[in-house]
C-alpha cells in the first residue's frame, strides 16, 4: 500500500521544489530552467517571482538575459505567455502546439473567416523577416492581403500558427513597451526540436511541482492522455496516495520536507507558477478561498503565509514618487504572522 501524503506535506514539497521554502543561491537562468519557465502574461510577475525565490536577485540580470536572447517570452503551456530559456522554448513549443491551437479555435475559430493556417504562417514569416510588428498590425496587414476578415482574430492566430517571441524592451526591467514580435527561429538562430521528449518534460515537471497526479501534469501543460507517459516512467518513480486516495507520482531524489517545516511569507505576482501547476490546488490554495471578493475590480498579486495563499496585494500609486503597498488578507493574521508580513512587505517595497 502506497504511503499517504497529506495536503500540508504536499504543500511543503511544492514550496521546496519552487524555491519558496528558502531562497536559493543559483543563477537566474538556472532558476528559470529549473522552474520550467515562469508565467509572464504581465510585465513584472517574473521579477517578483524570482525575487521571492533567489538570494540577492538582481532584476537587471533577468533583463540582460532577455536582451541577450538567452530567455524569451512566448505562448506556451495552456496557451499562456511564459518566460523560458531558449533551450526550453525549442522543446516545449512543439509539444504544446496542439494545446495552443485548441485554445485559439475555441475563442476565435468562428472569426477566422476560413483563413488557411499554412498560408497565414507563410505570410507572417515574410512580414516579420522585414521588421518586428505588433500583433494588431500583423492582423491588419494579413487581412489586407485577403487572409481572413477579422484583424483581431487573425492577429491572435499569428502567435498560434508561428512560434513568435516578444522582443525587448518588452519585459525588461526599467524599460517595457508594447509587444513586438519576431519568429523564435529568427530571433535565436535556432530551430525547433524535431523530436522533443515528453518523458523528459514530465520528469522536469515533477522535479519542479511534484508529487503530482496524472491530472495535475495535464492541467499544468494543457496536454491530455498522459497516463501512458507516467506508466512508462513508473519504474523510475515513486508512488504515493493523497488524502482522497488518488495516486501521486514523484522522483525518488526529490525533496519532501515534513509538514511542520517552517514556510516564510512570500509576496508573489499575478498567476505565479506555484498556484497554477496542479488540477487539485488545495495543497496551497484554501478550498474556500474567495477569489471574487479578494480580487475586486483589479488583477492582483498573491500573498503566501505559512505555505498557503492567505491574501492578495497591489500597489496604489500617488503620482510618480509615491506608492502604497495594499494587502487584503483572507482571514485574520495571527500577531506573529502579521509581523512577518509587514517585514516582508517592507522588503518588497
Amino acid at each position: 500500500m502506497a504511503d499517504v501524503l497529506d495536503r500540508r506535506s504536499l504543500g511543503r514539497a511544492l514550496l521546496a521544489r519552487q524555491l519558496l521554502l528558502e531562497r536559493a543561491s543559483m543563477p537566474v537562468r538556472a532558476a528559470v530552467e529549473h522552474l520550467v519557465g515562469l508565467q509572464a502574461q504581465a510585465h513584472w510577475p517574473p521579477y517578483l517571482g524570482l525575487w521571492s525565490r533567489l538570494e540577492g536577485f538582481d532584476p537587471h540580470e533577468l533583463g540582460r538575459l532577455i536582451t541577450d536572447r538567452q530567455v524569451v517570452r512566448m505562448t506556451l503551456m495552456r496557451g499562456t505567455v511564459h518566460l523560458v530559456t531558449v533551450r526550453d522554448a525549442l522543446v516545449l513549443r512543439p509539444l504544446v502546439q496542439d494545446v495552443i491551437e485548441r485554445g485559439h479555435n475555441g475563442a476565435f475559430g468562428r472569426r477566422m473567416g476560413g483563413a488557411d493556417p499554412g498560408e497565414l504562417a507563410r505570410a507572417v514569416r515574410e512580414l516579420l523577416a522585414a521588421e518586428p510588428l505588433q500583433a494588431r498590425e500583423l492582423g491588419r496587414r494579413l487581412v489586407a492581403r485577403g487572409i481572413g476578415e477579422d484583424a483581431e482574430a487573425i492577429g491572435n492566430a499569428t502567435r498560434v500558427h508561428v512560434p513568435l517571441v516578444q522582443l525587448p524592451p518588452r519585459g525588461v526591467w526599467g524599460a517595457g513597451g508594447q509587444a513586438r514580435y519576431a519568429t523564435l527561429e529568427d530571433w535565436t538562430g535556432r530551430e525547433l526540436d524535431p523530436a522533443p521528449s515528453i518523458d523528459e518534460v514530465v520528469l522536469r515537471y515533477l522535479r519542479a511541482f511534484g508529487p503530482a497526479t496524472v491530472m495535475d501534469v495535464q492541467s499544468w501543460c494543457g496536454l491530455t492522455k498522459l497516463r501512458p507517459v507516467l506508466e512508462r516512467l513508473r519504474p523510475r518513480l515513486l508512488a504515493f496516495r493523497d488524502e482522497d486516495g488518488k495516486e501521486l507520482f514523484d522522483l525518488p531524489e526529490a525533496p519532501r520536507p515534513g509538514p511542520n517545516v517552517p514556510a516564510a511569507v512570500r509576496f508573489l505576482g499575478e498567476f505565479d507558477n506555484v498556484l497554477l501547476g496542479h488540477a487539485d490546488r488545495r495543497r496551497i490554495v484554501p478550498a474556500d478561498f474567495p477569489w471574487d471578493a479578494m480580487t475586486g475590480e483589479r488583477w492582483v498579486n498573491n500573498l503566501l503565509v505559512d505555505g498557503m495563499l492567505r491574501g492578495t496585494w497591489w500597489l496604489e500609486r500617488d503620482g510618480r514618487r509615491r506608492a502604497t503597498l495594499v494587502i487584503r488578507p483572507f482571514g485574520r493574521l495571527a500577531p506573529g504572522e502579521r509581523d512577518e508580513v509587514e517585514a516582508e512587505a517592507a522588503r518588497v517595497a
